[in-house]
């Protein structure tokens, strides 16, 4: 094993999960009590954290304190979505975040997020091989949507899969309740792969879930789609529809787009801003059947209910962590920590793998095709054999009044130290 000394920074990154502090807190914990490692820093907002100097001492945090990390959602040092150019067209960020790592010796980084943190943490690992700067950068996953590859799931998909599917069975229970018909739409998030919007199958499976459930992984075809919603309304008197946020038609419209133009409207990173669906087919519905229809839209509560966490899924979050400063300090690099799916006499094992960050990068995992049934409206048993075993347990959450109790950081300025 190649021993390196120094100190350790964690960011992260992207949108926010139910556990992705979970993760970041396996990370910390490790690494405080790893003898190789010097220092343990957190970068406030992601990688803008390490590029402005903004970083804090995790030591200096009460440890009790910082171990409400596992039960708290959102991103505790703070988030950020910010693209990093590639360093062949523009050095000024790398050349920032090389200083820095000079200033504090920092020879372990390790960033938590998705497909486009993925790209960053690969990124700069790359940089710092090119200007012989030893330091080992490890990727640790996260990102409700499921969609990184070569996992077998991320980090945080658990606990909003089981959010997801909890509420629709919650909605079915509201909707079936009065004598009148009503019609019900239901707006998941998931712009590219369903498999958040998928997660209401389960709903379905325990006998109180969607009707309909429509993915981006296949083409939405409005007209046969409303003429399913009145078949099944004219035998029922009630009907409720499941959709991605990010169904496109075979021309790759957005759906949305059809009564909005916020589909037309980019991030930095090129990704269309939607919403609103929900509304539009409530709206479109109601004018083609005559119905009632009420229009829902999960939005950000579907990312952060630590309430409705898997517990499963804060265990291998922590795991996740701990995992890459395991593997960092023992001398590798370049990697992401990922979960390979196995059996042991019949019952769900995760275990820890490493994938090659520049495979991981800006790529994205669909729904296999194998997992919707035949009309391309609903999911099979395969679906549920993935994602029954990961939303299993629920956390023990420490409470004040009532209420959960979040963690605080006092955030001590690193910088303010020297």
């Amino acid at each position: 094993m190649s021993i390196l000394k120094g100190a350790a920074v964690i960011g992260q990154s992207g949108g926010p999960t139910s556990v992705i502090n979970a993760s970041a807190y396996g990370c910390i914990k490790t690494a405080l009590e790893n003898e190789n490692i010097t220092k343990v820093y957190g970068a406030l907002n992601g990688i803008l954290g390490v590029i402005h100097d903004n970083l804090i001492d995790m030591g200096a945090e009460d440890p009790a304190n910082l171990a409400l990390m596992k039960q708290t959602p959102s991103s505790a040092l703070g988030s950020c979505r910010y693209k990093l150019v590639d360093s062949d067209e523009d050095e000024t960020d790398y050349q920032e975040i090389l200083k820095i790592f000079k200033k504090y010796n920092i020879r372990y980084f390790f960033y938590n997020g998705g497909n486009d943190s993925m790209d960053t943490c690969n990124k700069i690992s790359k940089y710092m091989m090119k200007k012989g700067y030893e330091c080992r950068v490890m990727g640790i996953p996260k990102t409700i949507d499921n969609d990184l590859i070569l996992t077998d799931h991320c980090p945080g998909y658990a606990s909003a899969a089981k959010y997801i599917a909890t509420s629709m069975m919650e909605v079915y229970q509201d909707a079936h309740v009065y004598d009148a018909g009503q019609i019900t739409v239901v707006e998941v998030m998931g712009r590219d792969a369903g498999w958040l919007t998928a997660a209401s199958a389960l709903a379905s499976y325990k006998g109180c879930g969607p009707d309909l459930i429509y993915c981006p992984e296949n083409d939405f075809d409005i007209n046969v789609f409303t003429a399913k919603v009145k078949e099944i309304y004219a035998k029922t008197k009630k009907c409720i529809v499941a959709v991605s946020e990010g169904i496109k038609d075979k021309d790759g419209n957005y759906i949305s787009s059809y009564g909005s133009d916020l589909a037309q409207s980019k991030d930095k990173f090129g990704h269309s801003q939607l919403g609103g669906l929900a509304s539009f087919l409530a709206a479109y519905l109601k004018k083609e059947t005559g119905a009632k229809t009420r229009g829902i839209e999960l939005s950000l509560l579907q990312r952060c209910a630590a309430h409705c966490a898997s517990a499963t899924d804060v265990e291998e979050s922590f795991s996740a962590g701990r995992a890459a400063v395991e593997y960092a300090t023992q001398g590798i690099t370049d990697k992401m920590v990922g979960f390979k799916r196995s059996y042991l006499d019949g019952r769900y094992v995760c275990n820890v793998d490493l994938m090659d960050l520049s495979a991981v990068a800006n790529a994205e995992k669909k729904v296999p095709a194998e997992w919707f049934n035949e009309t391309k409206d609903g999911l099979n048993q395969g679906f549920i054999d993935y994602a029954l075993p990961l939303i299993q347990g629920d956390v023990d959450m420490k409470k004040e009044d009532g209420l959960p109790k979040f963690v605080q950081l006092k955030k001590v300025l690193a910088k303010d130290a020297q």
